[in-house]
């Protein structure tokens, strides 16, 4: 199976997925689910936590606010968003915007484990705490885990299924929504990884 047919049958299966806690709440409001978006080959993909109420609206990550601050964040690093996969732990809005819970990660988390082996990156960003607890622990570095204050702009070297990866931990770009006085770091951070993708 190629990459496009993969990446749909992941999006088919995330449009009728009953069992997650958020399928009501999708419906009811009708909200679109978020598989993510960008380019099938990506070297690097994003992982974020959760859609926001725009994303919901639109079926499309990080497209309110945070993502206006993802897409300077890109810029500023020299990457075209076009160039990355972007995507969340869990691909259906919570309620009122609130962090995902343990069991919503659980039934969401086996979507992105598919969608990582599909467009197999070598590079994975996380952004925020959840992602990168999620992703840290998905790859065996557990051991490596440690706040998200100390961690961000740190790149952990991992092992795939189909090869090393770089795992590089970002603060979520909404925190610059909240403070601007932190667009500096993650400018700073985002130069990180413009640095190791220019090597990729």
């Amino acid at each position: 199976m190629n990459k496009r047919d993969s990446l749909k049958k992941i999006e088919d299966k995330l449009r009728v997925l009953k069992e997650s806690p958020l399928y009501e709440y999708r419906t009811t409001n009708n909200y679109f689910p978020v598989a993510g978006e960008g380019s099938h080959d990506a070297t690097i993909m994003f992982v974020g936590e959760a859609p926001g109420r725009n994303e919901a609206k639109t079926g499309r990550p990080f497209c309110g606010a945070a993502g206006k601050i993802l897409d300077t964040l890109l810029t500023s690093a020299g990457i075209k968003r076009e160039d990355v996969f972007i995507t969340n732990i869990v691909k259906d809005r919570p309620p009122e915007n609130r962090d995902p819970s343990p069991r919503e990660i659980e039934v969401y988390g086996p979507l992105l484990d598919q969608q990582i082996e599909s467009i197999q990156p070598k590079v994975i960003a996380t952004l925020g705490r959840y992602a990168m607890g999620y992703i840290m622990k998905n790859f065996n570095l557990e051991e490596s885990l440690e706040p998200i204050g100390k961690a961000h702009g740190k790149a952990y070297k991992a092992q795939a299924s189909y090869g090393p990866i770089t795992i590089i931990a970002l603060y979520h770009p909404c925190v610059a929504i909240y403070n601007n006085k932190t667009l500096p770091t993650l400018t700073a951070d985002f130069a990180t990884l413009g640095k190791y993708a220019n090597k990729s």
